[in-house]
């Protein structure tokens, strides 16, 4: 069992550790998309599904209520929360749409939009990026190595070098948590 837990950090480690300066740089891209649409009274919208989907709420959480300083609420929201949406659209029209159907909805141009997906290929990820594309929203996407589908058509790809699922989702909350304090120090300073 101390072989397993060691294996499984050592894996978590090298995927933290084989980040370069490019992912840092995307990072910054990141930060910056979700400054300038809060600086212009725009939201955050995460979306994802699985593991991705509680990353996603997580994310959203840390807008909403504070990451590290007390200060402003800032606007941003999870579409995996609403189970009555994502039933109805998936019984109405299908699973495929259930991202897609919330975008139309709710997002307006000037947004940042986040897809997580760890192989960058879910089609509801990818619906609901194009459906972001649309209505005039920075997409942004967060994926494993490779990027898949989502590398072609976001704004802005985040790609962990993995292809370990466990390990991709670690190091997008990780990151995650780095573009929250970086946002919070870039509007509010360091408090």
């Amino acid at each position: 069992m101390l072989e397993t837990i060691n294996k499984h950090l050592n894996e978590h480690v090298a995927a933290i550790r084989d980040l370069s300066d490019e992912h840092v740089g995307v990072l910054v891209d990141i930060t910056n998309a979700m400054v300038n649409t809060y600086k212009n009274d725009g939201k955050v919208v995460f979306f994802g599904n699985g593991g991705s989907a509680q990353d996603a709420e997580h994310l959203a959480a840390e807008l909403v209520g504070r990451f590290t300083m007390d200060r402003r609420s800032l606007p941003a929201m999870s579409l995996n929360i609403n189970t009555s949406i994502l039933t109805a659209v998936s019984n109405d029209f299908n699973y495929n749409q259930v991202f897609e159907r919330q975008i139309e909805a709710l997002v307006n141009s000037g947004d940042v939009v986040i897809g997580l997906s760890t192989s960058g290929d879910s089609e509801n990820i990818i619906r609901g990026i194009l459906k972001a594309r649309d209505k005039g929203a920075k997409t942004i996407g967060f994926t494993g190595r490779g990027g898949g589908k989502l590398k072609g058509i976001v704004h802005i790809l985040f790609e962990v070098p993995s292809d370990n699922t466990p390990r991709i989702q670690e190091v997008h909350i990780t990151v995650g948590h780095i573009i929250c304090q970086l946002v919070e120090e870039a509007l509010f300073g360091n408090q």
